[in-house]
């Protein structure tokens, strides 16, 4: 080959190269981007719990994380320490009946909101009675709970059924009614029946509103385990918020709260991952 022939070939990147580009992938940009906000907040409780004014009233998020890490990994049942490795137990309970109540809700909700939003009569037989129960907060509904369910396991599903449902009927009659009536002519053309149609055009088109009331019920949901556990059961995380605030134990009362948004967090996520796996067609027609 002559001396003239252009070498197409791309040197080898240095290590140096390497890293800089892994530091500029969108991944690790917006990983770091989203970690700004907590460790200002995190700084800044610190100097809050320790200042003068607020030194013991307010655990320091170091504090939090020593009760936290006894509350995980204790040996229950040693020491003084009532909450001493009781935390996985805890989060068991509590996502149990999160995960009960949320199917019961998406079961019920989603056919419902699809029924509402196609069917006119479904419509003014169901919308008015839902628009006028949906205002009534989950605490409202606690007495009605304890007295039909007891302190048992039942009435904090129901209440969390109550929080996921309504945000999941809404959402999906929003996104039934929203279809484009040209698929809906189309479908008619070709001779599709009612049911064929709900099924093959209407569900697929409401997907992306029946997923945003699948998250907006998920954390309604864990809202309202929180909630019913502080009175309607005797375990999870709402019962140990209760009572670590009953005894003073502030740190855990915080720990407890992380611990929620954390599961809360974690859950969504996979609602998201769902949505992704159930909607590639869209992203690849966003693309």
């Amino acid at each position: 080959m002559s001396s003239s022939t252009v070498n197409l070939k791309q040197p080898n990147a240095s290590p140096g190269t390497t890293k800089a580009r892994g530091l500029r992938r969108p991944g690790f940009r917006r990983t770091a981007i989203g970690l700004v906000v907590p460790i200002l907040i995190l700084l800044a409780w610190q100097w809050v719990g320790q200042s003068a004014a607020m030194a013991g009233l307010v655990p320091t998020p170091v504090q939090v994380a020593r009760a936290w890490y006894v509350w995980m990994f204790g040996n229950p049942g040693l020491g003084l320490n009532p909450y001493q490795g009781t935390w996985l137990g805890n989060v068991q309970y509590s996502s149990l009946r999160v995960l009960q109540g949320f199917l019961l809700a998406m079961l019920l909700g989603i056919p419902l909101g699809l029924s509402i939003g196609w069917s006119r009569l479904m419509s003014h037989m169901f919308d008015p009675l839902i628009q006028g129960l949906r205002p009534i907060p989950i605490t409202a509904w606690l007495p009605f709970s304890i007295a039909l369910f007891g302190i048992r396991d039942m009435g904090a599903i129901f209440l969390i059924f109550l929080g996921g449902f309504y945000a999941i009927v809404v959402n999906t009659t929003q996104g039934a009614r929203d279809v484009d009536r040209n698929l809906v002519r189309a479908a008619q053309m070709m001779g599709a029946k009612p049911a064929h149609m709900l099924r093959r055009v209407v569900l697929p088109a409401a997907m992306p509103s029946i997923f945003t009331g699948l998250r907006i019920g998920l954390g309604i949901s864990w809202t309202a385990v929180i909630v019913s556990e502080m009175v309607a059961v005797k375990s999870g995380l709402g019962y140990v918020l209760w009572d670590a605030y009953y005894v003073g134990r502030m740190d855990i009362v915080l720990a407890d709260m992380v611990s929620i948004g954390l599961m809360g967090f974690i859950s969504d996520r996979l609602i998201v991952m769902i949505e992704h796996h159930v909607l590639a067609w869209r992203m690849l027609q966003n693309h």
